[in-house]
């Protein structure tokens, strides 16, 4: 059984999330103490609760101590099996958070899982992104994995429900290939209509020329969001009352061109630092951010060594 630490540096969720999900793939049990122990309040919140359930059920595993505000669990990986799933967080927690937790596992067996809770959540990727970029990333590389957003989730009702469907994938090593897909996606739910076409009028100004989609719907919360992307790189923003809308599309559309340089941007390398380990390969990055560290370190726990290379400014990531 392998110890973890889960105040280590970075020492949030990621840890928790990371952890049961190279326990699934690699059938290696696993203890995590101090869970969250540099968050305030410590411990197991919602959706980190969700994302041990949904790891949990796609790699047939048992658990202890799985419960909020809990700071040690148990986690013993057993057989995997296909099946359809169903989690719901509960609270507007990130269903991309709880996504990340069970993906790992299901693009080996297969399976589906329906999630519902929170799309576009602070410290968090937006559904948008999540799909345009992360999930773009994978498809380029021979991952077989789809997605509906079924209706949207803000803070703090949520209410958002997503579908995401795997089947057991091939992937090839991961390289400089990037998702050839672009975009402003500009969302809202229970505003006015003009909100989420000022968002993207606004990400527009900012990012360039690229092919806009406003998405508008009814309940269950109140909320916008702006996402732009372009292949490895994409940025976004949340609405919030007082909050102009023009505000929130430049920050969109700032957030995106913050990181230029590399193949992907340094959020999209922290989330394909599992998928790199597994399949091997390597890209470039402008900037190794503390999550990517943590997973770095936590991928050592499990045999894996990532490798990081100055090369001409950016950062080459390989495995």
């Amino acid at each position: 059984m392998i110890t973890i630490d889960g105040g280590h540096l970075e020492g949030g969720g990621q840890i928790v999330r990371a952890a049961v999900a190279l326990s699934s793939r690699t059938r290696e049990p696993v203890r995590i103490m101090n869970i969250r122990a540099n968050r305030s309040p410590q411990g197991l919140a919602a959706q980190h609760v969700a994302a041990v359930m949904a790891a949990e059920a796609v790699s047939g595993a048992e658990t202890e101590g799985v419960q909020i505000r809990s700071t040690e669990i148990l986690f013993y990986p057993g057989i995997p099996v296909k099946k359809d799933i169903r989690v719901d967080i509960g609270t507007a927690g990130s269903i991309p958070l709880v996504l990340s937790a069970w993906l790992p596992q299901a693009l080996e067996t297969g399976g589906t899982i329906t999630i519902t809770g929170g799309t576009e959540v602070r410290a968090a990727p937006t559904i948008d992104y999540w799909n345009g970029v992360f999930l773009e990333y994978l498809r380029s590389h021979d991952a077989r994995v789809s997605m509906e957003i079924e209706s949207r989730g803000y803070y703090p009702i949520g209410g958002g429900q997503v579908k995401v469907h795997a089947e057991p994938s091939a992937m090839s090593a991961l390289g400089a290939t990037a998702p050839c897909g672009c975009g402003i996606i500009s969302a809202s739910s229970g505003l006015p209509d003009h909100v989420a076409a000022r968002q993207a009028s606004a990400a527009a100004s900012i990012a360039g020329d690229l092919p806009v989609r406003i998405i508008r719907q009814r309940g269950p919360g109140v909320g916008s969001s702006c996402t732009v992307y372009s292949g490895g790189h994409g940025g976004a923003a949340l609405g919030e009352r007082g909050l102009p809308a023009e505000d929130v599309g430049r920050m969109a559309g700032e957030a995106f061109l913050e990181y230029p340089e590399g193949d992907v941007d340094p959020y999209l390398a922290d989330q394909l630092l599992i998928y790199l380990a597994a399949k091997g390969g390597s890209f470039t990055t402008q900037e190794i951010t503390s999550h990517s560290m943590t997973m770095i370190r936590l991928l050592e726990q499990f045999g894996y060594t990532i490798t990081l290379t100055d090369h001409h400014g950016c950062i080459e990531v390989s495995a």
